[in-house]
């Protein structure tokens, strides 16, 4: 739960791409560190707690077999996953419940470019995943400044304008918006 005020910066570049069928999610944002910094938020658990909807029970340092806990409030829900690929600090590749995620890290003049392909099941919920990458990028911008504010995840994201992302991304992708199923 996020524990300093917090805006949502502005839209970062989406696309909604169909792979003969199968979507994905390409969510694109640069930060102002170097690739190495940036991969370590990617990959080691105490850094992950700090800004991702989950942690893992091991560093995402090596292929094989990982668990990703979910963390919102006092509900705590382990995911199976999987490493499939791990090319430090540059490319990592695993899957997420029934997700598949995609990281590349690119060093630009400025610092890093990081792509995030989040591989869909459907293609409607890619706005409100979109919105939901949004903040907990933020976040991780935010704790690789050094001014970390905690995760933004769950029903909490409501209340810092994870509604508002969702509308907008949707108006980008041209999806009608949907709002997730949140627990009590």
């Amino acid at each position: 739960m996020s524990t300093r005020p917090y805006r949502p910066t502005p839209l970062h570049p989406v696309e909604l791409v169909d792979d003969d069928g199968h979507w994905s999610l390409i969510f694109t944002r640069d930060f102002a560190h170097r690739p190495e910094t940036v991969w370590s938020a990617l990959t080691e658990p105490d850094e992950l707690r700090e800004w991702a909807p989950y942690t893992a029970d091991r560093p995402l340092t090596s292929t094989g077999p990982v668990t990703l806990i979910m963390i919102d409030g006092d509900t705590k829900t382990e995911l199976p996953g999987e490493i499939s690929r791990v090319e430090p600090p540059h490319l990592l590749e695993y899957t997420w419940g029934g997700d598949a995620l995609t990281w590349e890290l690119t060093a630009t003049p400025d610092g890093t470019r990081l792509r995030l392909t989040h591989h869909l099941p459907e293609r409607d919920r890619a706005a409100m995943l979109a919105a939901g990458w949004h903040l907990c990028l933020d976040v991780a911008a935010l704790l690789l400044a050094g001014t970390p504010i905690g995760p933004i995840v769950g029903a909490d994201a409501m209340n810092h304008g994870w509604p508002d992302l969702n509308r907008a991304y949707s108006d980008e992708l041209g999806l009608e918006p949907i709002q997730p199923p949140l627990g009590d």
